[in-house]
């Protein structure tokens, strides 16, 4: 039994709306194995080591129904057994997980197994634990070799698994922090793997460390942390504090105890959790001991009067007390039958008490505090106190160290609880925790006495939220109405785009409208992340990695995701919803690889987009398999797209009052129209638009309609549409690869990083319908990953459509030979017809662009596929033709005439940064010179 694969899903995905993380599981010869054949020794040992696993309903639903599958006849295999025990170790580490799922993968032995995960490292150690817990239950002659160590023990490996969860997790006051957040429809992002905690998105944001927020004055902070300060503070405002001095040395503590009188408390400068602190000193000793265990957390150390009575956590959120609890330190209570040893494993056996923040109390120990506490009473571990006795393991009351809470919030005293707000607003905190002790907290301070012993910035919020008695406070609500009132807003919307081909012009686009109306746009595409139409980081970024990026980005406020195959099959998508989601076609491409072997397949991938839209799904109603997708979102609104205005359902969608983008003809060309409500709304020319060439570009048409489309769903002003489309142009700086246009030799160039059969079609039909008074040149190529139908549909696509073809491959070969790719295709070519003589095999890309460019004469038109971008296009502008010299080629389109060679004319999306702006450096040709961006500049004359 192994674990062959495994894929960590961040949000929504195949198999999950939420986080799961996948395993591929081949039981190699324990297949024949399942729980029915291993018999009731196996699950009753299992369900020793895993007594949770009770509350298992697996598919009867109810409690036992797990183990009730195991005990059939059949039983169930080790697959299934595996994803329930996953979950089941998070449970017992304090997660809130319940979804599984596993399944047949198709061979013999191999399974799919599927569970939810809290977070990412406890759920991949949950199931590297769950095996080794699994392994070591099987009978001996059929267990794995080496499955587990020979001194393995499952007791020691559960309770490290439990340490280790919980270091990685976030912390109670954190997680009641963000399940409020979430209860409030406020999104929350984990900044770093401790509780750095991001509310809300964009510009909205706020953020939450522990209980210190966006909002926490570093100075009152500070001041908290400065217990003599504070003491001052309060003490100046009439508030109840004990006496108190500052010393640094064991001689400065004694001579201050007997100035304060005894008994005294003697506790670190800058401490925090009760660590260091020691109470009830009576006698120079005691004090000298006291100072010595306070030195161990702080150079200085605080000597104070000891207040008699119960210590007691009062909550202060914005200035009002949200919660008050009374503490107790841990203990045990003597019977006058078992030891102290005793008692405290009894009182562990509580299940609500676990490993540190496991659960709402943490287990008592038996170490060197208590044995000290023990000590102070002439007691030890083996001592049986009567009956009633209480016997103190710890002087300070905190929680983490076994201590118990008793809500007070609806009986405590309002001198008592104007008293904390005071306090806590003397201090300059927005949430802070006073301790006081008193005798009765429901009398006030000024009858029965009491003080202030400090005031905690950042308090922990787990005593209020469960405590051992009385009513759990919801204190983590009030934090988020600070830092978020009624009304405020915490999302920035979210446009999310996929499909085969387009999106990257299609994102891009969108980001441009959203500039044009006032936004500050947050972008994902396939060459990097832009914000504010500034390139930050660049490569790849349509992943769940670069989303995040965005949404953590405080300058935003709207986000545009372009959303590609490869980073929703690697791990999800990056937000659980999103408000206009997407789909622009669903053509052939990677199939055959990571599972998706269709174009259904493929289809059910990209529609998770969909899925997760909230507000609006924009569909291309002329793509039946993208269509289709209609039946599985929950958005408000549907909007089709189709260019063909005789669409049978889109009419009737409209007619409904239904949303639609359709492209109709009229006297002046083509209109973008768009319906909604039954109204009609004539929004834009496609000869209008650069990006188009004059509406010959009819695939960018329809790029640009699912832009204007999804502005619109998104809220855009019709005006900032318009305006946006009739400034986006196809120049390499605004869409790099994307219909780039080069105007500057005696020959046009068109330049296209088309990778896959339709998209190299799109571009092939373009070059038809353009007007060349020479001959057509092609260079071509395709992925080395595609399957060999893949790469022979892409010569089909330009086959019989240009005079010359020119076969290259990819630098990066992909496990193919150096000439493999070529070969099929110039094969393929001549299959189709076209001539040997229109054909020339030159495999590397570089010499097939110069071969391409030595070849163009005046009037000719190349079509080049390009992988290497940057390098191509640089290679392009550079070229010095050997051609007779003669004016340079007419513009392909008038509309963008500013634009000759691709600059940034007219477009709010220009990458100013490396690498891109390498291809715009020392450029001259033609005698124009252009500066570091690539715009034109008049030349210097000549002395």
């Amino acid at each position: 039994m192994r674990i062959v694969d495994r894929s960590v899903y961040v949000g929504p995905s195949l198999y999950a709306r939420f986080p799961v993380i996948r395993l591929e599981l081949d039981l190699g010869a324990l297949e024949a194995w399942p729980t029915g054949r291993l018999g009731s020794s196996f699950v009753d040992a299992l369900a020793a080591a895993l007594p949770g696993l009770q509350e298992h309903g697996c598919s009867y639903r109810e409690s036992g129904g797990f183990f009730r599958r195991m005990r059939e006849d059949d039983g169930t295999w080790l697959g299934h057994v595996l994803e329930h025990v996953a979950i089941e170790l998070q449970n017992m580490a304090g997660e809130e997980v319940t979804f599984g799922k596993t399944r047949a993968a198709g061979a013999p032995g191999v399974y799919t197994v599927v569970y939810e995960y809290a977070q990412r490292d406890e759920g991949i150690a949950a199931g590297d634990l769950g095996m080794k817990l699994l392994c070591s239950l099987l009978p001996a002659q059929i267990r794995p070799p080496d499955c587990v160590p020979a001194d393995w023990s499952w007791e020691a490996a559960r309770d490290e698994f439990i340490r280790y969860a919980q270091r990685r997790a976030l912390g109670p006051s954190t997680s009641a922090l963000v399940r409020a957040a979430e209860k409030n429809d406020i999104p929350w992002l984990r900044l770093n793997d401790q509780s750095l905690v991001q509310l809300g998105h964009g510009k909205f944001q706020q953020r939450i460390q522990a209980t210190v927020t966006s909002r926490t004055s570093h100075i009152a902070v500070e001041l908290a942390s400065d217990k003599e300060e504070t003491n001052k503070i309060l003490a100046t405002l009439g508030l109840p504090v004990p006496k108190q001095e500052l010393v640094q040395s064991k001689g400065q503590a004694i001579r201050a105890a007997q100035r304060i009188g005894f008994p005294v408390v003697t506790k670190p400068y800058n401490g925090n959790h009760g660590r260091g602190i020691s109470i009830r000193l009576t006698s120079d000793e005691e004090v000298a001991q006291g100072f010595a265990v306070a030195c161990e957390h702080s150079r200085s150390v605080i000597v104070e009067t000891f207040l008699e009575g119960d210590d007691h956590r009062l909550l202060v959120v914005n200035g009002e007390l949200v919660a008050a609890t009374r503490r107790t330190p841990g203990h045990v209570v003597g019977d006058g039958a078992h030891t102290i040893a005793q008692l405290i494993d009894i009182v562990n056996q509580d299940p609500r008490r676990g490993v540190g923040h496991e659960k709402v109390l943490t287990r008592l120990e038996l170490d060197a505090q208590a044995q000290k506490m023990l000590e102070r009473v002439d007691l030890n571990a083996d001592s049986i106190p009567p009956p009633g006795e209480t016997v103190f393991l710890r002087s300070t009351a905190n929680l983490s160290t076994g201590g118990t809470a008793t809500d007070v919030t609806d009986v405590i005293h309002p001198d008592n609880r104007e008293m904390a707000e005071r306090a806590v607003r003397a201090i300059g905190l927005d949430v802070g925790g006073v301790d006081f002790l008193s005798q009765n907290i429901t009398e006030s301070y000024r009858s029965i006495g009491g003080g202030i012993c400090e005031v905690n910035a950042a308090p922990g919020f787990r005593m209020h939220v469960a405590p051992s008695e009385g009513k759990g406070r919801d204190v983590a609500t009030p934090v988020i109405n600070m830092l978020f009132p009624p009304g405020a807003p915490a999302r920035v919307p979210i446009a999310a785009i996929t499909g085969t081909n387009g999106k990257t012009t299609t994102a891009r686009m969108l980001a441009h409208l959203t500039k044009m109306a006032g936004f500050t746009p947050g972008l994902t595409t396939t060459d990097g992340v832009y914000i504010d139409g500034q390139r930050t980081v660049s490569g790849d970024m349509t992943g769940p990695v670069s989303a995040r990026m965005v949404l953590a980005d405080p300058q935003i406020d709207i986000a545009v995701l372009e959303t590609a195959r490869g980073g929703l099959l690697r791990a999800g998508m990056g937000v659980r919803e999103v408000n206009v989601g997407g789909v622009l076609n669903v053509q052939s491409d990677h199939l055959g690889l990571k599972g998706i072997d269709t174009l259904e397949h493929l289809a059910e991938l990209k529609r998770i987009v969909v899925e997760i839209a909230t507000d609006c799904a924009v569909l291309n109603a002329d793509d039946p398999l993208v269509l289709k997708m209609s039946g599985y979102t929950e958005a408000k609104n549907i909007c089709y797209v189709t260019m063909n205005p005789q669409h049978m359902l889109v009419r009737e969608h409209i007619r409904a009052g239904g949303r639609a983008c359709a492209l109709e003809a009229g006297v002046n060309g083509q209109m973008i129209t768009l319906y909604d409500r039954g109204g009609h709304i004539p929004l834009l020319w496609t000869h209008l638009i650069p990006a188009t060439l004059e509406g010959r570009a009819t695939h960018n048409v329809q790029n640009a309609m699912f832009a204007a489309a999804m502005a619109f769903s998104l809220g855009i002003k019709l005006d900032a549409i318009r305006q946006g489309l009739r400034t986006f142009d196809s120049t390499f700086f605004q869409a790099p690869g994307r219909m780039n246009v080069f105007n500057e030799h005696p020959f046009k160039v068109l330049f296209d990083y088309g990778h896959n059969a339709h998209a190299v079609g799109m571009m092939a039909d373009l070059a038809r319908r353009l007007d060349v008074t020479g001959r057509r040149i092609v260079v071509l190529a395709g992925p080395g990953d595609r399957r060999d139908e893949d790469l022979v549909a892409i010569a089909h696509a330009v086959a019989g459509r240009f005079d010359h073809y020119i076969c290259r491959r990819d630098d990066n070969l992909r496990d193919r030979a150096t000439d493999e790719v070529p070969r099929l295709q110039a094969r393929a070519l001549k299959a189709a017809g076209v001539p040997d003589s229109a054909i020339s095999i030159i495999p590397d890309e570089q010499d097939a662009i110069d071969a391409a460019l030595r070849m163009g004469e005046a009037g000719d038109l190349l079509l080049i596929f390009a992988d290497a971008l940057v390098r191509s296009w640089k290679q392009i502008t550079k070229f010095k033709s050997s051609t007779a010299p003669g004016p340079a080629a007419a513009p392909l389109h008038s509309a963008a005439a500013d634009s000759k060679v691709s600059g940034i004319s007219g477009g709010a999306f220009a990458d100013l940064g490396a690498p891109i702006t390498e291809a715009a450096l020392d450029f001259q040709s033609e005698g124009l010179l252009r500066d570091e961006r690539g715009i034109r500049v008049a030349p210097e004359a000549e002395d």
